[in-house]
């Protein structure tokens, strides 16, 4: 079931393919990145994924670290809110999620810390404590939101087709627009990130390569300046 589709050398290509196969079905056409208005989600950047040594490690996963860590130094430099979550507590608050992975998930040990490199560049972030696919369930990311008058989230981390799809799907029903990076979520194999991508770009998310937001926020900056 895993493969290893995003390599440090392959990324950059097989986004763009992934990118250009669900333009057809893409709904968002009016909508427009908007830097002021946008947080940076990381999703679930943890050991638990990105150790080789895990039952749980996601091959890709390593190619979207430097695309997250450019995000990461955009965000922090324009003064844009970052969000970092990281999945955990006891096996007593995973409700189905204990069941239908047999306990097999991050919890508190080793493996549930976040990966050090990307909490080093986030010195601003806030860090939210999650347990369930969705970001938003029982946790204050809405309100982290609300306050910082937030209306756009960049989605980034692991999987892609589960607690990132998720998370990007609870933040339209709540009424933020999702931004859905390509290059910047991984999961198990390309079929489960197309998939994703098929799904939110018909309905939820506007899904987009890490590069573009960057010179977005970038740009946001340089007009600022002028």
């Amino acid at each position: 079931m895993k493969e290893c589709y995003f390599t440090s050398e392959s990324i950059d290509a097989q986004a763009r393919a992934l990118l250009d196969a669900v333009q057809p079905v893409c709904g968002h056409r009016e909508i427009e990145f908007t830097p002021r208005r946008s947080a940076l989600l990381v999703i679930d950047m943890q050991r638990f994924f990105l150790d080789e040594d895990s039952h749980a490690f996601i091959p890709s996963a390593p190619a979207i670290v430097p695309k997250i860590q450019m995000l990461l130094k955009a965000f922090e430099s324009a003064g844009l809110p970052v969000i970092l979550t990281r999945h955990g507590g006891a096996e007593r608050d995973a409700g189905m999620m204990a069941k239908w992975w047999k306990g097999r998930l991050p919890g508190e040990g080793p493996l549930g810390e976040l990966l050090p490199e990307l909490v080093q560049n986030a010195a601003n972030a806030v860090v939210v404590e999650k347990t369930q696919y969705d970001a938003f369930h029982e946790t204050p990311l809405e309100d982290i939101l609300r306050e910082k008058k937030i209306e756009q989230v960049v989605v980034t981390g692991v999987m892609a087709h589960l607690c990132c799809e998720t998370t990007a799907r609870s933040a339209f029903v709540r009424g933020f627009q999702p931004f859905f990076t390509v290059d910047a979520t991984a999961t198990y194999n390309r079929q489960f990130h197309s998939a994703t991508l098929l799904n939110l770009a018909h309905g939820f998310a506007v899904p987009v390569l890490a590069g573009s937001i960057v010179n977005s926020v970038v740009g946001n900056i340089a007009g600022a300046i002028e």
